[in-house]
């Protein structure tokens, strides 16, 4: 390979990525306004939270369907690598598990909505919820495992009951300013912990 072959190798890859943090931005972006705005926000809303053009959104996502699958799956993504970044940089495996469910809630928000938004197309949402539990239910199983061998919690939790269990306390919460489930959900964790 010659020089002008590596220069063009590199340009290529440098492309890539600039398209790949782009795309990352402009998720991030929508996954912003599908907080505080829900899921049918306006797509001029996602383009001014990005910093780009609706083209440049139409041109990535086609569909508003499009756009929130793909949030959901990159929210999926970010929530799994976190697991084991957490557990390596917290204090104890229980403040990794804590920080982590903190991210889950967090992703919970985040979707709300995408069930109506795919009711048409079950098999859509079916491929949406594997994926969701491919990913998050090792890291969620990892992160028991941990607290449970360094003595923190209890060793019979399953990843699936407290995961299930998250979800439940976040239902209805947007529908009533006086539940808090974020603080629902810490003393769940909380409620973790061997006496």
């Amino acid at each position: 390979m010659n020089g002008s072959d590596e220069n063009v190798g590199r340009a290529a890859q440098s492309k890539r990525a600039d398209a790949r943090r782009n795309k990352e931005t402009l998720l991030d972006a929508a996954a912003a306004v599908f907080v505080t705005s829900g899921v049918e926000a306006p797509v001029r809303d996602i383009a001014a939270e990005a910093g780009v053009g609706l083209g440049t959104i139409y041109r990535h996502f086609p569909t508003r369907a499009d756009l929130i699958i793909a949030v959901y799956r990159h929210q999926v993504d970010a929530c799994a690598e976190a697991g084991p970044e957490l557990l390596s940089t917290s204090a104890t495996p229980h403040a990794a598990l804590g920080q982590w469910i903190d991210l889950f809630v967090d992703f919970l928000v985040t979707k709300h909505g995408l069930a109506a938004v795919l009711q048409s197309d079950n098999a859509g949402f079916e491929t949406l919820h594997a994926y969701f539990l491919d990913r998050l239910l090792p890291v969620c199983a990892q992160l028991l495992d941990a607290a449970a061998r360094s003595g923190e919690i209890r060793p019979d939790l399953e990843a699936y009951e407290l995961m299930r269990g998250v979800g439940n306390l976040c239902i209805g919460a947007d529908n009533d300013a006086r539940y808090d489930a974020r603080r629902l959900v810490e003393l769940l964790i909380a409620g973790l912990r061997r006496p």
